[in-house]
């Protein structure tokens, strides 16, 4: 069963203007995997931090840093939860997370979908 949705866009060009003019900002959202990655990616992360607040009914609420975007064996996207993040997800019976992410023209953007064993 499907318990959310979360989408999110990021103009990468704006990402990396308030990534120079805010110091520590790459620090506090970004993990240390996270933090070197060329701007295309680090946009593509940023959103799916959002996009992950949004399928777990939390938009702004979850620390920045407990959701982390690493790659998997294929090199494609997995979603690691840890701390409060997995705490709400697990209140909200989570038992999987999708994740797609995309980058094209300027933009960045993430889907993730939060899934559950059955009916809650």
């Amino acid at each position: 069963m499907i318990v959310g949705v979360g989408i999110d866009v990021v103009d990468m060009a704006r990402l990396g203007a308030r990534l120079d003019r805010t110091p520590g900002l790459r620090e506090r959202v970004f993990t240390e995997a996270e933090r070197d990655l060329p701007l295309r990616s680090l946009a593509a992360r940023f959103a799916a931090k959002e996009a992950t607040g949004k399928a777990l009914c939390t938009p702004g609420d979850l620390p920045w840093q407990e959701a982390e975007v690493t790659k998997g064996e294929h090199g494609e996207p997995i979603l690691v939860i840890t701390g409060a993040v997995a705490a709400r997800a697990e209140l909200l019976g989570v038992t999987r997370l999708h994740i797609s992410l995309s980058h094209d023209g300027g933009i960045a953007t993430a889907i993730v979908i939060a899934e559950s064993a059955g009916a809650p």
